[in-house]
């Protein structure tokens, strides 16, 4: 445990709140898994926080920011409209890091809502990425990183789209041409591909990469590899990333609370808990009325928050190797929010070679940092 060189308190305090039931907070009451864990639920709780630290702490008038990673980029986007549109408590800024604001864009599982095909080609970029990361392409490795995934950016959106939206009218032509763009792009053999119909998910892909060398290739950060747990699954049965580090991370911040902080006496840390069994995936979208019961989509939120106070900023950070949340999809979702064309100069972007989690790579640490307090002090309206 030493000090974090790129903490961001040189540009801002920072409140970090663990969402209800996790870390050493709990839940309690009638109905509290209700009250407590959905899409809508946990938005609430998290806005009726930030209402009372503020007025705890007089902050009110202060600068203010939203920072969210992972499931927190959705949970920002609700929370930032809520706070905008319902109670009158304006933000200078929506930091996200590793997006996923519409769940029907989700590499994991998109066999099951066949005839939307966008989860594959948004994945696909990140799949190359991490073929070149690892050697995997044939032929001669491209030298650079971003040329490359740029050049897959742009195949994915054309000639992969395309062949894709013709379903079974694809000629045997096109899904051959198809089948060897997508192995020089992955150097996934091409017998798999024709036989995945073009269509390889991040469990697929995260199995087979390396199966060769019997190792699963990581789905958090896909710099990561594992042994592979059974040689015969269709899918990854483990995360390798998370395997490697999550232990470090839990260690050093149950000494940090208990050993300097002196807290946390007599209680468990709870890293992460199974909310899965109740949580409420339907969501009220901004003028609907009524909470819709298909896959989340935070989208209207964000864009309805940015509509009603204009000058909201939007900063997107992503990592080239995360498989959960790749980072083409933020930029998809980004490019599609339902705003006057105007308020798209409101967002920025920001990669990195890392993965999920992106500060878990030194280098991305600093760059992040840099990006984020520069961000910061360039929206503040402080002088």
């Amino acid at each position: 445990l030493v000090d974090n060189a790129s903490t961001l308190l040189d540009a801002s305090d920072l409140v970090f709140i663990d969402a209800p039931g996790t870390g050493f907070s709990r839940i309690a009451g009638k109905d509290k898994e209700k009250a407590f864990y959905g899409v809508d639920a946990d938005g609430h709780a998290f806005s009726t926080f930030i209402q009372e630290f503020l007025s705890k702490y007089n902050r009110w008038n202060s600068p203010k920011y939203l920072f969210g990673e992972s499931y927190g980029t959705p949970r920002a986007s609700v929370v930032v409209n809520d706070l905008e549109t319902e109670n009158d408590v304006d933000f200078n800024g929506v930091i996200l890091l590793s997006a996923i604001l519409n769940f029907d864009l989700s590499v994991d599982g998109p066999e099951t809502n066949p005839g939307v095909d966008l989860p594959y080609q948004i994945a696909l970029p990140t799949y190359a990425a991490t073929a070149w990361y690892h050697n995997k392409l044939p032929g001669q490795k491209p030298k650079d990183l971003v040329p490359f995934v740029q050049q897959v950016e742009h195949f994915a959106m054309t000639d992969y789209a395309l062949a894709l939206q013709r379903g079974a009218l694809i000629s045997q032509k096109q899904r051959m041409y198809i089948a060897n763009k997508l192995h020089a792009f992955t150097g996934l053999p091409v017998s798999y591909i024709l036989k995945a119909n073009l269509r390889i998910n991040g469990g697929e892909f995260e199995k087979t990469l390396q199966d060769n060398m019997d190792l699963t290739t990581g789905r958090l950060d896909t710099r990561f590899s594992g042994p592979t747990l059974d040689p015969l699954s269709k899918e990854a049965d483990y995360d390798p990333q998370s395997a490697a580090i999550s232990s470090a991370y839990v260690s050093a911040f149950n000494y940090y609370a208990r050993n300097q902080l002196d807290y946390g006496a007599g209680k468990v840390f709870k890293p992460g808990i199974d909310v899965f069994k109740w949580w409420d995936f339907k969501h009220e979208q901004p003028g609907a009325g009524f909470a819709f019961p298909g896959a989340t989509n935070v989208m209207p939120d964000l864009a309805n928050a940015m509509k009603q106070n204009p000058n909201l900023k939007v900063m997107l950070n992503g990592g080239y190797y995360d498989l959960a949340t790749p980072y083409f999809e933020g930029w998809y979702e980004m490019h599609h929010l339902p705003i006057p064309l105007n308020l798209q100069n409101n967002i920025s972007y920001h990669y990195y070679p890392s993965g999920h989690m992106v500060y878990a790579h030194e280098e991305s640490l600093k760059q992040l940092h840099d990006a984020v307090a520069g961000f910061i002090r360039s929206t503040s309206n402080v002088q």
